[in-house]
């Protein structure tokens, strides 16, 4: 069919699927939107609303003087800022102004302002964080004496002042300090730089012996970090130090293995060398390096486990390069195999391939406990069927299914979908104690936080949050938290608080109707389901709007700079970078770019979810290896990145969790995802 056709009956019945679906939510919500926008307008006056003023009124001033009060300091405005802040007493933020302008001048030794502050504040982030700091400072100002009567062990929990309490002990006399050391500098990675002054001293005490050096060395070299165990070389002696710079040759040039002649000694130390360069090498070249592992096997007295692990990742190797007769021979000489990455490996390879009879054969491979877990269950169902045989634990694999259906999550519904049956979605809303609630509600952490998101400190109201949960002891105090932040709309606190209580089904609170204005105005705009941009942004940042990942995606739906100036030119939205973290701004980019993914995929969620994550042209590399050949489960089940496999599953069972919230019952694939192959 020519594409324009196809793309006119895709349009035609996304405008149809998209109008019913809106109608419907759209009526669910009407009194759902009224009542939040009733607690909304009144955000005190519930009855666990912490003790602050109720006059909205006042807690406009006080935060617009906090505000003015900030920038005052910032800008060393003295007066102006001592002027906003004596109009603050009793506002749950001004100590956070005393704590702002104390750090200021920590370079002065205020030691009576800090003596004030810390017993003013006692077991809170501000008193902690006050005396990190502070310790810091008097670390620099080499005051150890006065470092040692501050420091505690709880609080000063950093490597960083680790390494400066033992310093300072060493610096006072303690003569068993240094007798510490050794822990801290035997590690895989480079530590702080505030750690270098105590190495030192114990360097030049003679602590740091010729076995330490070999120790951390091949701790480098196990993590990868080269440019540690090049320097950590030129201090070893002898035979130790051939070995080292053998063992870093390899590293670089494992082709190099091949030269048996250099690798002739019987050690541990130079089996670890020919295991490392075996397993780097076959990444180039398998074929190779399994022949050269048959000459070393026979030459090393490797242990069972050595020989096992090597065998597993050269088998992996060989798999990943298209050697899968080599791979099966080899597999065959494996007694057990014992890792869970290389068996999972091998199933997935298996599953391209649609070899159901090795697909069973792998799965039964598994760990007993791994063989029982969703994804691994519903795959040992469907070799069953796909090979019309009878397992020793589940006759049939209908049997699989239903156990499975009974589950929410993504391979309950496939099963579901399989069985013909709707789904289950467990849903059991939770509800603390009121005296709980009240206790929670009523922290000072609590108040800090709210007010702090208030006034646009999002960095600080989420670590006066983190402070506060990371020390519940019941998980009814994560729930009551819960409940606080989604009366907030602080939804992210929300999910990460159930998520801390192992509280998995209250699906109110796990899965809200965040930001429901902008997702239905862009849905409508671009012709989407809501369902879909509920469940991105759901997946992609837990709606935290100032989300900001390592990779320099941001906000809501976690887009990338240059994708989202590319998608603003084209859909003609005016944009600026900082904008991605406004919910109205990110959710428009975002429903524009997955709308433009499902236009190239013909309407596919699966392959534009796909392409959201990793990219289109890596989808498309990834529907170019299958040949249009794959069903739909398989084909997600093989995405080689575990992250993007993983995010299409959820984004998948979210549209169905979602479609629950929101009123309706969609299935998860639509005919055109179940029937096509990829």
């Amino acid at each position: 069919m020519p594409e324009r056709h196809r793309l006119t009956r895709f349009n035609a019945w996304r405008n149809a699927s998209w109008l019913s679906t809106c109608c419907v939510i759209l009526a669910s919500l009407s009194f759902q939107l009224s009542a939040s926008t009733e607690a909304l307008k009144a955000p005190y006056n519930s009855y666990y609303s912490p003790p602050i003023p109720t006059n909205p009124a006042l807690i406009l001033q006080h935060r617009q003087h906090y505000l003015s009060a900030k920038e005052a300091l910032r800008r060393g405005q003295k007066v102006n800022y001592r002027k906003y802040r004596d109009r603050l007493h009793g506002y749950a933020l001004a100590d956070y102004l005393d704590f702002f302008e104390l750090n200021k001048r920590l370079r002065r030794l205020p030691f009576q302002d800090v003596d004030a502050f810390l017993e003013a504040h006692p077991n809170t982030y501000m008193g902690d964080k006050l005396r990190q700091r502070w310790l810091h400072q008097l670390a620099r100002n080499n005051r150890w004496t006065e470092f040692l009567a501050y420091y505690d062990a709880n609080v000063a929990n950093t490597t960083s002042l680790q390494c400066r309490a033992l310093l300072a002990r060493h610096k006072t006399g303690d003569s068993t300090a240094l007798d510490e050391v050794a822990p801290l500098w035997t590690v895989e990675h480079s530590q702080p730089k505030e750690c270098d002054p105590l190495f030192k001293a114990w360097i030049a005490a003679g602590s740091r012996t010729q076995a330490l050096n070999w120790e951390r060395f091949n701790l480098a070299m196990s993590a990868g970090n080269r440019t540690l165990a090049r320097y950590l070389a030129k201090s070893l002696e002898g035979q130790q130090k051939d070995l080292a710079q053998l063992h870093l040759e390899i590293y670089s040039h494992p082709q190099r293995i091949r030269q048996r002649h250099r690798f002739q000694q019987q050690s541990p130390a130079m089996q670890t060398i020919i295991l490392q360069g075996l397993t780097r090498y076959a990444r180039r070249d398998p074929i190779t390096a399994l022949n050269e592992w048959g000459r070393y096997d026979a030459q090393q007295l490797f242990d069972d486990q050595q020989r096992l692990a090597t065998q597993q990742q050269l088998a992996m190797q060989l798999v990943k390069k298209g050697h899968q007769n080599s791979a099966d021979k080899l597999v065959a000489n494996i007694p057990q195999i014992t890792s869970e990455k290389v068996t999972e490996f091998l199933i997935r390879d298996a599953l391209k391939q649609q070899d159901w009879a090795k697909i069973y054969r792998y799965l039964r491979h598994l760990p007993e406990q791994d063989q029982h877990a969703e994804k691994w269950l519903y795959w040992r169902a469907r070799a069953l069927e796909q090979l019309s045989i009878t397992d020793p634990e589940f006759p049939r694999p209908e049997e699989i299914y239903q156990q499975l259906a009974m589950e929410r999550g993504f391979y309950a519904f496939l099963a579901a979908d399989r069985l013909g049956r709707g789904y289950q979605l467990s849903d059991r809303p939770v509800t603390p104690t009121k005296d709980v609630l009240l206790a929670i509600a009523n922290h000072p952490a609590t108040i800090r936080a709210r007010e702090l998101k208030a006034v646009n400190d999002h960095l600080n109201a989420n670590r006066e949050w983190l402070y506060m949960t990371s020390r519940f002891n019941r998980e009814e105090e994560h729930i009551a938290a819960a409940k606080l932040a989604h009366q907030w709309g602080w939804h992210h606190k929300t999910i990460t608080s159930m998520a801390s209580a192992k509280s998995w089904d209250d699906l109110r609170l796990r899965f809200p109707l965040a930001y429901n204005k902008q997702v239905f105005s862009s849905a409508q705009k671009q012709q989407v389901s809501p369902l879909l941009l509920f469940s991105i942004a759901r997946q992609e940042s837990a709606f935290a709007e100032q989300a900001a990942s390592p990779a320099g995606a941001m906000g809501l739906m976690q887009l990338m700079p240059g994708t989202a100036r590319y998608t603003a030119k084209k859909a003609g939205i005016k944009y600026r970078k900082s904008d991605l973290f406004k919910a109205d701004t990110n959710i428009q980019l975002g429903s524009f770019y997955i709308t433009e993914l499902l236009n190239r995929y013909q309407g596919n969620r699966i392959l534009a979810a796909a392409a959201y994550n990793a990219g289109p042209h890596r989808v498309d590399r990834w529907l170019k290896s299958s040949a249009n050949n794959l069903p739909h489960d398989v084909w997600i089940e093989t995405i080689p990145f575990k992250e993007t496999r993983k995010y299409v599953q959820n984004v998948l069972a979210y549209s169905v969790i979602y479609g629950y919230r929101t009123g309706t019952t969609p299935a998860m694939l639509s005919p055109l995802e179940q029937n096509k192959t990829l």
